[in-house]
């Protein structure tokens, strides 16, 4: 067996047809030229027998397009959530008949411009531009005007709007505040930002949302948030400080909003060294649906960022063209054990 590839003209000499009756065969246009039933049966048969694949470049030449798209990231394919992203991305593609270039540039903004060059050097018909965190970022200069979609980013306020597909934040900051509300609960901490709105790390899109939400959701009810404890980091050690220091200042039961849910990991501990308990003193509700969230005793009632459908949107809008949008997806909440309804005892 050769590695030669088989070409059309194999195909037409095969089928007993010109390569011309076997080009339009092949590229379904045999009805409307009238190429008899058997003649097209007889060339698809023997496309297939050889292994016959067309010749993609030469197919673009003449459409006008490569059936590839861009992703061009910091930092998503190295992140066991946000990696869902190009999962999506690529489920995307293949419906569409396309083809995904995948380029990471570990946050080096010379590299993500030197992806994105050598895409649109290929002749990409669109680029996504992704970030593994929400997150405000200019566009780049060499996709100004191109077909461009920005995934779990958007452009700053003040410069033009660019088509964005981002999780809806403060739908689920609502959504948290209200499961508590529901719950009973009237003292509600925050972890992570609040209690104000200024008070959440200025670009973090996920922390502004999130808290813009809880505070609506809680004002529809007269309330405000007992207390915030603000930190731009938001890791296990970071929620055990911030609840430490909650707990310090003397509360000793209510409900927590923690701002992701590796806060919550480090309040869990800072409440269980205290003597008090999830969900019995202190209900916790979180948002990320990180891996161990349902591992957690309570286990942990959370919102899941939706990576692999923001991906999929992503080339859904890159494909379907149409001007600037912002396209936000809702959060599905995982309602777990970590909140005790007060209203039923």
């Amino acid at each position: 067996m050769t590695g030669k590839r088989v070409t059309l003209a194999d195909v037409a000499r095969g089928a007993g047809v010109s390569r011309s009756t076997a080009s339009l065969v092949l590229s379904d246009r045999g009805d409307e030229l009238r190429i008899s039933e058997a003649a097209q049966d007889r060339v698809r048969r023997v496309a297939a027998e050889l292994g016959y694949r067309p010749n993609m470049l030469s197919a673009s030449l003449r459409k006008g397009t490569s059936g590839t798209l861009g992703f061009v990231s910091d930092t998503v394919a190295t992140s066991l959530l946000a990696g869902d992203m190009i999962k999506g991305a690529l489920e995307g593609a293949r419906r569409n008949g396309h083809m995904l270039f995948i380029g990471e540039s570990e946050g080096d903004e010379d590299e993500q411009n030197r992806l994105i060059e050598a895409m649109l050097d290929r002749q990409v018909d669109g680029l996504i531009i992704a970030s593994m965190f929400t997150r405000e970022r200019p566009l780049p200069r060499a996709v100004q005007g191109r077909n461009v979609v920005l995934l779990n980013m958007m452009t700053p306020q003040g410069e033009p709007a660019v088509r964005a597909v981002i999780p809806d934040e403060y739908a689920a900051g609502r959504q948290a505040a209200r499961i508590l509300l529901d719950a009973g609960h009237r003292e509600i901490h925050l972890i992570g930002g609040g209690p104000t709105r200024s008070d959440v790390a200025p670009d973090s899109v996920a922390g502004r949302e999130r808290l813009a939400g809880i505070l609506d959701e809680l004002d529809t009810e007269g309330l405000a948030p007992a207390s915030g404890w603000q930190r731009t980091i938001w890791l296990p050690p970071d929620g055990w400080e911030l609840t430490n220091a909650l707990l310090a200042s003397g509360v000793r039961r209510g409900a927590l909003i923690t701002f992701n849910d590796r806060l919550a990991f480090g309040a869990y501990q800072a409440i269980s060294e205290s003597g008090a308990s999830v969900p019995e003193d202190f209900s916790v509700v979180s948002f990320d649906d990180h891996q161990l969230a349902s591992w957690l005793h309570p286990h942990l009632t959370t919102f899941a960022l939706p990576h692999r459908e923001l991906g999929i949107h992503a080339v859904e809008m890159l494909l379907s063209g149409g001007g600037a949008e912002v396209r936000r997806l809702p959060m599905p909440l995982r309602l777990r054990s970590s909140v005790k309804d007060l209203t039923a005892t």
